[in-house]
């Protein structure tokens, strides 16, 4: 399951101390893209973020579900700060 390999790749990159990944998958059922990957929303905090710029997070955030990228159509991304 995708959603399992993004926690799991998250979890390894980030030692989060706050975690969600939402699969959202369901509220895109006919899509044209929705057949190509996933809808995911990820909610992560860690200390990994701190000092950092939100794009530069977002960057990092990509960087490692890079093993899953083909499998992700969508993704949202909230990074939280100060956890």
């Amino acid at each position: 399951m995708i959603k399992a390999k993004i926690e799991r790749l998250l979890t390894e990159a980030f030692k989060p101390v706050f975690l969600e990944v939402v699969d959202e998958s369901h509220k895109h059922a006919g899509h044209a893209g929705a057949s190509q990957g996933g809808h995911y929303r990820v909610t992560i905090g860690s200390k990994a973020f701190e000092g950092k710029k939100l794009l530069e997070s977002h960057r990092m955030v990509y960087q490692a579900l890079e093993p899953v990228k083909s499998s992700i159509h969508a993704l949202a991304i909230m990074i939280r700060r100060g956890d």
